[in-house]
């Protein structure tokens, strides 16, 4: 199986965000993306170029175009963000993103009208229906076919300093899970989901390509659903690691560490440098302490098993990527990381609501559509 990728700028960058339907009144999930998406088509076009179904009734996904810049797909998403606001606002529908709802019960939630999605729930019964989460995606623009495992692979060693920064998803319907990101660990379930496979060509992925589509396992490259992972019609590096962001500063800050790194690495090939290159069990383990410990995990640094606190690790690495950031022109959104390290994560933020609400999860459902609303953490 030839699997072409497609010519893509270097260093561009595109953003996918997903979004939360919430009754303004309960807090509860609303099945209404079908009336949303409907109100938002221009008139005469089938879809709105930037607001997309999800497997649930209760998500949207907004998207940004590609960008050149950070600043820029961002301001892609705020403007189609206060598009949607304009007809959520009268149905009496709030925005809010984590990467779980709070206290939602899977078993209430409708799946969207699409074969593909009743083909999924079909094969993937029970875990299938718990995929009440949400994320965000970061695609960045490869140049060079040859490039993009070696990315991959570069990427993977800083796996957990990704998830630890976006870990939202401390509760899982009604209870405190002990995890910083839930998500993670249930998303992995499904078939070809969780860390990617490491292939150290191209034809190996196209084998396993291959071998996925004639045992049944995908009907297209797309089921590849790792938390790292090639988009080859679009000829990006896709980054899937992330938890839902609950505002737009942190899905930007998010996103510029992304394409820093992307960058980095992609000049140290130019160079003829030798990128960073894990065991697989290291990041196994680095997956799972940074979805259950979040910013107090203590991460794998390399292949000698050396180690540091993730925000320690956090500090050296903000500082070897800002000549980076001011190059691609996003040193003020890389800055967005130490936000979230001094004000919280969002899973610790919203434990913070918690504790001072004696428990009460409206209280954090409410803290989440506020920060939407603000643009910023809280």
């Amino acid at each position: 199986m030839e699997i072409p990728f497609a010519p893509s700028a270097r260093s561009t960058i595109g953003i996918e965000w997903e979004l939360a339907l919430v009754d303004t009144d309960s807090g509860h999930l609303r099945q209404v993306a079908p009336t949303v998406l409907e109100a938002v088509r221009p008139a005469g076009a089938d879809a709105h170029p930037n607001v997309h179904p999800e497997l649930l009734l209760n998500t949207i996904e907004v998207v940004s175009g590609v960008a050149a810049t950070v600043r820029e797909a961002g301001a892609d998403l705020e403007r189609t963000v206060e598009e949607l606001r304009a007809v959520c606002e009268p149905l009496r529908v709030d925005l809010m993103c984590a990467g779980t709802h709070p206290f939602a019960q899977s078993d209430d939630q409708r799946v969207t009208n699409k074969e593909r999605y009743a083909t999924l729930i079909e094969r993937t019964q029970w875990w299938g229906r718990q995929m009440v989460i949400y994320g965000v995606h970061v695609h960045v623009g490869v140049e060079d076919q040859r490039k993009v495992l070696p990315l991959l692979r570069a990427m993977l060693s800083y796996f957990p300093h990704l998830q630890s920064l976006s870990a939202s998803s401390p509760f899982w319907s009604g209870r405190d899970t002990g995890y910083a990101s839930n998500r993670a660990l249930l998303f992995q379930q499904l078939p070809t989901a969780g860390l990617p496979q490491l292939f150290d060509g191209w034809l190996e992925l196209e084998t396993y390509a291959q071998d996925m589509l004639h045992t049944g396992v995908i009907d297209h490259f797309s089921e590849i659903r790792w938390d790292i992972r090639p988009a080859p019609h679009l000829g990006t590096l896709e980054m899937r690691v992330f938890d839902g962001a609950s505002n737009l500063t942190e899905v930007l800050a998010l996103a510029a560490l992304t394409h820093c790194l992307v960058e980095h690495f992609s000049t140290m090939l130019d160079e003829g440098r030798e990128l960073p290159r894990m065991p697989a069990w290291f990041l196994q383990e680095n997956k799972w302490r940074s979805a259950r410990y979040g910013m107090d995990a203590i991460v794998i640094l390399d292949a000698a098993g050396n180690e540091q606190l993730v925000t320690d690790s956090l500090e050296d690495l903000l500082r070897t990527l800002e000549p980076v950031a001011d190059r691609l022109g996003c040193l003020a959104e890389l800055d967005g990381v130490r936000t979230i390290m001094r004000r919280g994560a969002s899973y610790q933020r919203q434990r913070r609501v918690a504790r001072r609400n004696d428990g009460d999860l409206d209280a954090v459902v409410a803290s989440l559509v506020a920060e939407m609303r603000a643009g910023r953490p809280l």
